[in-house]
């Protein structure tokens, strides 16, 4: 039941827009996957490309306010891209679940992957077997079972957790948060003893809480690097700039919405009004989309008739972060996302933000978007505040709780 739990969140917009793809002289093909480009049988690529979901270079400000950076395209610029060596290795603990599947597949999409590892307490050997058969560099390994754990965490040098349940109809809070943090506990320790080094990104929900319940786990084992421990927040972005571009009728492949604070509810801030590329907004329309970016997964659910929540959306979002988290381990010193991490922004010991990414991790908090808010903003900021501190505080307390129980026991 390692089922990949969580509404929530890839920023890094990979296909590209208005491409052509030529592998030889005559075989065309409409898209490219720039940040995928692990979809290619030959020894190169000929591209030629308007621009990409990530903007272009006649689009600076885009590129300044936010910038995943998977590569800046030229404008109607023809380049010969050759494969990169393929040189990191992914743990995906959850794989059999609803994110977990199209997750491992997207990355092993990634020209940056070797490997990647597929855990669950389900088995997945089925799962390995079909990614296999796939013709991306990548090699997909299956490890079932707790006796297992250990050994696909080995030699990782990032770990995603889509580890857990989602939020069903009827189901408090507090239930989800009870049967998450359990998962997520008895997997970090895993992770602590066997891959204390490695990029840890949490999916499952509630993030606001399995994130502290992940860093204090890891202080226990004495591991912890909060530059190290993410929150995946990506869904967010994600979702706010699809419909901002929607509203506005803009092109998507130009938009991007800093999204502060958390990862439920009201603590899900966009920042509207630092939309770039520049917009104007009704004051009803910034309520209208923000209440909309906030219920995003409620919306889901009612539209799965309640079988279901984010998992294709969320697995698009989760596989942008482990894109970008590739590109910073192998040295591109231009990636930037949101996410949630330890912060000192503000008061609270964990909040959402742009950050930037080098080899270690988070290299910097990204502050100027907490400068010159809007009224709007500044209010709904304050006023996340006790709910985030509170959700933070609950996933701090269960550690503990959990370790005194242990040691009277």
């Amino acid at each position: 039941m390692l089922a990949s739990a969580a509404s929530a969140l890839y920023v890094s917009p990979v296909a590209s827009h208005g491409t052509r793809i030529g592998l030889g002289p005559k075989a065309k093909t409409p898209k490219l996957f720039r940040g995928f480009n692990g979809l290619k049988a030959a020894a190169s690529i000929y591209c030629e490309s308007e621009t990409s979901f990530l903007g272009n270079g006649r689009n600076a400000s885009v590129w300044e306010s936010f910038k995943p950076n998977l590569g800046r395209p030229k404008s109607r610029t023809k380049s010969q891209l050759k494969p990169q060596a393929s040189s990191f290795k992914v743990a995906v603990l959850g794989a059999a679940g609803g994110v977990g599947q199209p997750l491992a597949l997207l990355i092993k999409m990634s020209p940056l992957v070797s490997a990647v590892h597929l855990y669950d307490i389900a088995n997945v050997k089925g799962i390995a077997a079909d990614l296999n058969h796939c013709n991306t560099p990548a090699r997909v390994l299956d490890f079932t079972g707790e006796s297992e754990l250990a050994g696909s965490l080995k030699g990782v040098d990032v770990v995603v957790i889509p580890a857990g349940i989602p939020q069903k109809p009827g189901m408090t809070c507090d239930d989800l948060f009870n049967v998450n943090a359990n998962i997520v506990k008895s997997l970090m320790e895993a992770v602590a003893d066997n891959a204390p080094d490695a990029f840890i990104h949490i999916i499952s929900n509630p993030v606001n809480s399995t994130v502290p319940v992940a860093a204090e786990v890891l202080k226990q084992k004495g591991v912890y690097d909060p530059r190290k421990l993410f929150g995946v927040t990506t869904l967010d972005v994600v979702r706010a700039s699809t419909f901002v571009a929607q509203k506005k009728n803009l092109k998507l492949i130009d938009v991007s919405v800093p999204v502060i604070g958390g990862h439920a509810g009201i603590t899900i801030l966009p920042l509207l009004s630092k939309t770039r590329p520049s917009v104007t907004f009704a004051d009803g329309e910034v309520e209208e989309l923000t209440v909309r970016i906030q219920n995003a997964g409620t919306e889901l659910v009612e539209a799965k008739a309640g079988a279901g929540s984010a998992t294709l959306s969320m697995a698009y979002a989760a596989a942008r972060f482990v894109e970008s988290s590739l590109r910073a381990l192998d040295g591109d010193g231009d990636v930037y996302e949101c996410s949630f991490v330890q912060s000192d922004l503000t008061e609270l010991p964990f909040f959402a933000s742009r950050v930037k990414l080098n080899r270690k991790g988070v290299e910097a908090v990204i502050p100027s978007d907490l400068q010159g808010l809007t009224d709007y903003e500044a209010k709904a900021l304050e006023a996340l505040k006790p709910e985030l501190k509170a959700s933070i505080e609950k996933g701090v307390t269960f550690v503990h709780n959990q370790t005194a129980a242990a040691a009277s026991g």
